[in-house]
């Protein structure tokens, strides 16, 4: 197996260990042994990227040097490029990526997202004019000004590191904001090579730090407590969510949490290809570790027995072909952790005691793991039908290959199922009539909908979600705008 580089800090422009000198192992999916070392950051460590971040916004022109932005994040755009291999060896050994998603969402749709903000950052609008209106007898010019909100602090997950560090790091860098990265301890050297390419494309000290430690915690409550830090944009699970606003609220923070979800596709039963869309609803991709993942499949009454028997050959078909790390068409590997195994586990036994049938998987796999040790996090793919959408495994996330099935009577009971869920951030419904599936996906709650398998997630077009999933937007021109406040200046003429 492959030993990745030891993944160290950035601070005020200097690449650096933790203060004390801790560091701590990067445990591989794959084989549950260590695949490198990071920096342990302790609470001084944090302070001093806060201290920096905060000194470069107040300090320098950072904020309002609009020309020296857009040379930086583009010369550093390309840095990235020129890593894209190391970026690949990331994905795949920290991530547990197979090569399949390699190539796809973690490292191909991460930089076209960060090409993307390039190419709708010169829309971004800094003043809007409001006109003259008269008033206290006489007259007012009214106008809008878009300033950086300030310091960001970017709190991201192990699933698809790179692709939400870019989502955040690089619309805060273009907005005018300075930022402090915490990735997950999972995957800090998806987080560390922010730093160490940061350093070589020139940016001023300060403006760019990376913090990143064993304890999952430390960092993160003290980005939210500091009242140095103006915003936090978090992506993780709903719980921690909610405890960052709840925390944040003691300082009044600006909040943007993108969370998780439990999306419902909806085949209707005059979708022109059935077979194909129930069969490619399989949750396989990165081992269902995707918040968008439409992990709840509704399908109507009338074909339901005649849906479960196509997944359970599309799922024989599939067979063992995932979980080889040297396979460039596998898309599935481990999970990420023996803790996250054990969470997805007890979910699949929770599904057979709540009397759901399992049509495909349901068992761990460590035979899979490539060195023959079996230590690493594998678990098949799995597939529930006979379930109810009351059941714990259709209400909550699970974050792993386990998809469930559920009939509806009719598209008002599909759009009622769908609803009946605490998330709303993704979902996707087929039907060869398009303004019922139209209807059908405007009655759903919910960030993002695809209709007929249109792309509803991609860099240039916003993403975020409603009720548990979240609130604000990552990606597209108002992914920048996320990190501007508004300021109105009134003149008397």
């Amino acid at each position: 197996m492959t030993t990745l580089p030891d993944a160290q800090l950035f601070i005020d422009g200097k690449l650096c260990g933790a203060a004390n000198g801790s560091t701590y192992d990067v445990i591989s999916p794959w084989t549950g042994q260590p695949a490198g070392k990071a920096a342990d950051a302790g609470a001084a460590d944090v302070d001093a990227a806060i201290a920096a971040a905060r000194r470069a916004f107040d300090d320098t022109d950072w904020a309002t040097n609009h020309v020296l932005r857009l040379e930086l994040v583009t010369k550093y755009r390309a840095l990235f490029e020129a890593n894209r291999a190391r970026l690949s060896d990331l994905a795949l050994h920290e991530a547990g990526a197979a090569l399949g998603a390699v190539g796809r969402a973690h490292v191909d749709m991460a930089l076209d997202g960060w090409d993307d903000y390039l190419r709708v950052f010169p829309a971004l609008k800094y003043e809007r004019d409001y006109g003259t209106r008269p008033a206290f007898g006489g007259e007012h010019h009214r106008f809008a000004v878009y300033e950086p909100v300030g310091v960001v602090a970017a709190i991201t997950p192990w699933n698809v590191p790179l692709y939400v560090n870019i989502g955040k790091v690089v619309a805060a860098l273009l907005a005018g904001c300075t930022v402090i990265l915490k990735p997950a301890p999972n995957t800090p050297g998806m987080g560390a090579i922010f730093g160490e390419l940061a350093a070589e494309a020139g940016f001023p000290a300060g403006v760019i730090n990376v913090v990143f430690g064993s304890d999952p915690a430390l960092a993160g409550e003290m980005l939210v407590h500091d009242p140095r830090v103006d915003l936090i944009s978090f992506t993780g699970s709903t719980g921690v969510g909610k405890r960052i606003m709840e925390q944040g609220a003691q300082t009044l923070k600006r909040i943007f949490l993108e969370l998780g979800g439990k999306s419902a596709k909806i085949v209707l039963e005059d979708a022109p290809d059935f077979a194909m869309e129930v069969a490619s609803t399989m949750l396989v991709f990165h081992a269902g570790q995707g918040c968008a993942v439409q992990s709840r499949l509704l399908v109507p009454a009338s074909r339901y027995e005649e849906a479960k028997a196509i997944l359970g050959h599309a799922y024989g078909r599939f067979g063992d072909n995932w979980g080889d790390i040297t396979n460039p068409a596998h898309i599935m590997g481990p999970v990420i952790s023996k803790r996250q195994m054990e969470r997805v586990m007890s979910y699949i036994e929770l599904g057979k005691a709540e009397g759901a049938t399992l049509i495909a998987g349901g068992k761990a796999r460590p035979d899979k793991s490539p060195d023959g040790g079996g230590g690493g996090f594998f678990i098949e793919p799995t597939c529930f039908g006979d379930v109810t959408n009351d059941m714990r495994i259709a209400q909550e996330e699970i974050f792993g290959p386990v998809l469930v099935v559920i009939p509806f009577k009719d598209d008002a009971d599909a759009i009622r199922i769908a609803n009946d869920s605490s998330y709303g951030l993704s979902g996707g419904v087929s039907s060869g009539d398009v303004d019922r599936a139209m209807k059908v996906a405007r009655a759903i709650r919910t960030g993002t909908m695809s209709v007929n398998g249109g792309m509803c997630i991609a860099g240039d077009i916003p993403f975020g979600g409603r009720k548990a999933s979240g609130m604000g937007q990552e990606w597209g021109l108002e992914g920048i705008e996320e990190f501007l406040e508004t300021k109105l200046i009134a003149r008397r003429l």
